[in-house]
């Protein structure tokens, strides 16, 4: 289980940097678990920016918006350079989607949380096919904390780690949500997939 650390004992002191990585299958409530951390610290009075890459508007133009419709402002960055640019003197970065974001985003994590910034990430740990979505596992290996959230299996009611295509698309990135994509569990997600 992920404890948080304490907001309010971390502004009295010096901040020390840190990565934690939120991810699992769709619908698993990783962006509702972001926005819950960003809020946490917003109470502790610590300034906190947020990036999405700008591809995904399912829900909103630039706000990160969970299934669950609870929603953050953020800004939609096309690079993940961006967020450098954009990060200034803020204690908390919060970014959404992550695996959307190239390479270049494991490099941008590591300078913020080298200049003291706690970066809180959230992503898709697995493509369509069950394979590692990058840059996730690099992301993860980084972390100081990963949680891996779960959802519920729309086939059997399981625990749900894997994320389901519906439709015969064979892209790696199709944006979607339930007309396109399913939570399933392992079983589940092999047993259709053949």
């Amino acid at each position: 289980m992920f404890i948080e650390p304490s907001l309010s004992s971390r502004k009295q002191t010096e901040r020390k940097g840190q990565i934690e990585v939120i991810c699992g299958s769709m619908f698993s409530g990783k962006t509702e678990e972001l926005i819950r951390r960003l809020n946490r610290a917003r109470l502790a009075k610590l300034k906190v920016e947020i990036f999405k890459p700008s591809v995904d508007k399912r829900y909103h133009e630039s706000d990160v918006v969970s299934h669950n419709e609870n929603s953050i402002r953020s800004t939609p960055v096309h690079f993940a350079g961006d967020i450098l640019l954009l990060s200034g003197n803020c204690d908390v970065v919060g970014i959404d989607e992550a695996q959307f974001f190239d390479e270049e985003i494991v490099r941008v994590v590591q300078i913020l949380a080298n200049q003291g910034k706690r970066v809180i990430l959230a992503g898709l740990d697995m493509d369509f096919e069950g394979k590692p979505f990058e840059p996730m596992p690099r992301l993860m290996a980084i972390a100081e904390y990963v949680t891996k959230v779960h959802a519920i299996c729309m086939k059997c009611g399981d625990l749900a780690a894997f994320s389901f295509r519906l439709t015969e698309a064979k892209e790696k990135v199709v944006l979607g949500e339930k007309e396109s994509y399913e939570a399933r569990c392992r079983k589940c997600f092999f047993e259709d997939k053949k």
